[in-house]
């Protein structure tokens, strides 16, 4: 994968952590935060796929941010179930 496109891909990671932000905090919206967070989970791990091909020391640092965003998934689902009851 190239440089160029690498970079497109982080940016768009950045992008769609600001939105999950904004959509599960300000708008309030756990149904569309979570659809935000699993597509920005497919992008950190397509990101981590083509740096460790470039450089596996890149990819390898990747892994931490792929293990929180999961996390930060298991967490929104959790939340959106448990107050799809409410409201």
């Amino acid at each position: 994968m190239q440089a160029a496109s690498l970079l497109a891909l982080f940016v768009a990671q950045l992008v769609l952590n600001a939105a999950w932000t904004w959509i599960f905090f300000g708008l309030h919206r756990l149904d569309r935060a979570f659809v935000d967070i699993v597509v920005l989970w497919v992008l950190i791990a397509t990101t981590l796929i083509g740096s460790w091909q470039v450089n596996p020391l890149a990819g390898l640092l990747l892994l931490p941010y792929l293990a929180w965003v999961t996390f930060a998934s298991f967490l929104n689902l959790t939340i959106w179930r448990l107050n799809r009851s409410t409201g």
